[in-house]
């Protein structure tokens, strides 16, 4: 699969998250400070979001110091689903239910075993397939398409 990996700052984390989805077998791009320096958090949320958008990346993996930012930047993108998961279970809840595209975690809150953790839940759900979860991401993308209409 290929992984867009953003972060607006440069941690153990996001190495321990980059080199984790390069041993899982991903093909795992890096945006922003996930490699060296520093990043503004709204710029690299919707850049690589954009990304996934575009069909460029099948999903995407972003950080900054809460999650809540950068989640908000991936979320104004038409066709993303940017999610801020603190453990396994609300991953787990945001790929079945929301089918999220983009996982978003805080380096603040986040110890590299729940990261893994959290990984493990993502990659290992899909997507339901009962009806009414299906009509309410059908409803989200209906109301994306409605949006470019209003433009």
């Amino acid at each position: 699969m290929k992984i867009a990996i953003g972060s607006d700052m440069h941690t153990h984390l996001t190495e321990v998250v980059f080199e984790e989805l390069k041993k899982r077998g991903h093909e795992v791009t890096p945006f922003g400070a996930v490699i060296e320096g520093s990043a503004p958090w709204p710029q690299v949320g919707m850049e690589v979001a954009r990304r996934v958008a575009e069909g460029q990346f099948d999903q995407a993996v972003l950080f900054c110091w809460t999650g809540t930012g950068i989640s908000i930047a991936a979320n104004k993108v038409k066709g993303v689903r940017a999610a801020l998961c603190v453990d396994a279970e609300t991953a787990r809840g945001a790929r079945l239910w929301n089918d999220a595209n983009v996982l978003c975690m805080s380096l603040r809150l986040t110890s590299e075993q729940v990261a893994k953790e959290i990984l493990d839940a993502w990659f290992q759900t899909g997507m339901s397939t009962d009806a009414e979860d299906v009509a309410c991401i059908d409803w989200l993308k209906a109301q994306d398409a409605a949006a470019d209409v209003a433009r």
